[in-house]
């Protein structure tokens, strides 16, 4: 299939019917050309989308926009993935701060290495004491942590719904917990004067919502019913950005179930999947007994991320026999109950908590479903909760380095950033266009990766100083056109920052590499 090309000199065209793509190219009829005024005699087989932004940067000429064509594209035309250009993001990025200087700037507050490195990279910006603005970079990761989530809940059968931030007091005067709760409820009442509270979790809310079903059968039961959404908790001294913060988002199920036993195979379930959960992010967790505080319940578990910054005190066996926080343990536990080691101790971040509730619950709101027998029977319930952006913060904490963000590569904002030479380099030219196919060719082979592909176009800085600021920003995979991309065939580097691995590949090499990175 053939197209044309338009070269306008002044008033003139030159049309040339043996190119394989439409461009327009204006010179001012002031300009001097040393090239032919047919782009057929270019010899060019074809004249690609990045052969003419060659042509142009050769001629050092911009080219025509469609408004300024006076046309629009083709209906139906296939078009290549829009490049994401690195100066277009919104990421306020201050990567050269250094001591204090760039994050929350509030003397005297405690930081840690996430809070830090996240500030620094412009995924948060500080609003107020415990609350942030969620950059575009961190929703992205945010929303493949959420996918990921969606993929174990559903693998268990859970059903996605959406539960109301408001809460009435009443549901919450009825379990005792609007007194329980103390300060760290957010409270408020409405121009009636009817009180309400801003949801930490919604234990009361859905078993009201089950109470409501009066036919509920125990065909329909187990009952795996979760939701994705932002939790609000009154945080006295909130600190360590995402860690520990006020506003957050979490990913909380509750079930229900015809009896005891099935609750606890459902609990056992259920801590399966966030196994498999923080087993694919390659997060080194573990999961250790818990008390069941404020929610209630008789057994509970908390899934800890080890970490210096953690405010949990955890006791482990050696042997991977035992595992709890020290609130449930009396002090002179000090050996495993089944190899008789000596217990260690660390620190851990609370990323998730499981809770097996009973009738807690379902007793007040009086959750019931109709037995085999047709006799009314109180649901068995669980409670699960996961940290969304808890994760996000304690994985780059647990991860990284002092200066540069390591992320699961499952969920990193972005898979891949393009480094092209730098402006007046002998191989920008070449360098540029060749790269820009790569980023094209990519985009067509692996369309799983076209939106996860960054272009890093600040080509007035030297490829050293991109390079660094790439990894610090924790890109899994940076593709440079260095000194060897102007070889036959040309040859990329590809740097995998979780590896520390440097690659010398073409074309070819490079798409399968990638063909092996995995997206939610």
């Amino acid at each position: 299939m053939h197209a044309c090309v338009h070269v306008r000199v002044g008033r003139q065209v030159c049309f040339c019917s043996r190119v394989s793509v439409w461009g327009y190219v204006y010179i001012p009829e002031d300009v001097h050309v040393r090239t032919p005024r047919c782009v057929c005699r270019l010899r060019a087989p074809s004249l690609c989308g990045t052969a003419m932004e060659g042509l142009l940067r050769r001629w050092r000429l911009p080219a025509l926009s469609a408004r300024q064509r006076g046309c629009r594209p083709r209906h139906g035309a296939p078009g290549r993935a829009r490049r994401l250009l690195l100066s277009q993001l919104f990421q306020p990025l201050n990567l050269q701060a250094g001591g204090e200087a760039g994050w929350d700037g509030r003397a005297g507050e405690p930081t840690c290495r996430s809070q830090k490195l996240m500030l620094q990279a412009g995924l948060i910006h500080p609003s107020s004491p415990g609350c942030y603005y969620y950059m575009p970079p961190t929703v992205r990761a945010m929303e493949k942590l959420v996918k990921a989530m969606d993929e174990e809940m559903q693998a268990v059968g859970g059903q996605k719904l959406n539960m109301p931030s408001l809460s009435s007091a009443e549901l919450w005067r009825a379990s005792g917990r609007w007194d329980q709760m103390g300060p760290e409820l957010f409270r408020l009442a409405d121009r009636h004067g009817k009180d309400y509270c801003l949801g930490p979790t919604h234990e009361e809310a859905v078993t009201e919502l089950v109470a409501a079903q009066s036919n509920l059968s125990y065909r329909q039961l187990p009952l795996r019913l979760y939701q994705v959404t932002r939790k609000f908790r009154d945080e006295p001294k909130p600190r360590f950005g995402l860690l520990r913060s006020r506003e957050f988002y979490m990913k909380d199920m509750y079930t229900f179930d015809a009896s005891e036993e099935a609750a606890r195979q459902t609990y056992d379930l259920v801590c399966g999947a966030y196994c498999s959960l923080f087993d694919r992010l390659g997060l080194p967790f573990v999961k250790v007994q818990a008390a069941t505080g404020s929610i209630g319940g008789t057994v509970s578990h908390e899934f800890q991320l080890p970490a210096d910054v953690g405010e949990d005190r955890l006791v482990l066996c050696p042997a991977g026999h035992f595992a709890a926080n020290v609130e449930t343990l009396n002090e002179e536990q000090t050996s495993c109950p089944t190899c008789r080691e000596k217990l260690t101790q660390t620190k851990g971040i609370e990323v998730g908590h499981t809770f097996y509730l009973g009738t807690k619950y379902s007793s007040i709101s009086n959750a019931i479903f109709s037995s085999p027998e047709n006799k009314p029977q109180l649901a068995e319930m669980g409670c699960y909760g996961l940290g969304v952006t808890r994760i996000l913060a304690a994985s780059i904490e647990v991860l990284s380095t002092e200066d540069s963000i390591r992320w699961p590569s499952l969920i990193a904002p972005y898979q891949l950033c393009f480094i092209p030479p730098k402006r007046g380099s002998k191989e920008e030219e070449e360098g540029a266009a060749l790269l820009e196919r790569l980023y094209d060719d990519l985009a067509e082979a692996l369309p799983q990766l076209a939106s996860d592909s960054v272009l890093d176009d600040r080509t007035q800085l030297t490829i050293g100083k991109r390079l660094k600021d790439a990894n610090k920003l924790g890109y899994p995979y940076v593709v440079v056109a260095g000194k060897r991309v102007c070889e036959d065939p040309p040859v990329f580097e590809v740097w995998s920052q979780n590896t520390g691995e440097v690659l010398f590949l073409t074309k070819e090499g490079v798409i399968e590499l990638l063909s092996k990175v995995q997206v939610p």
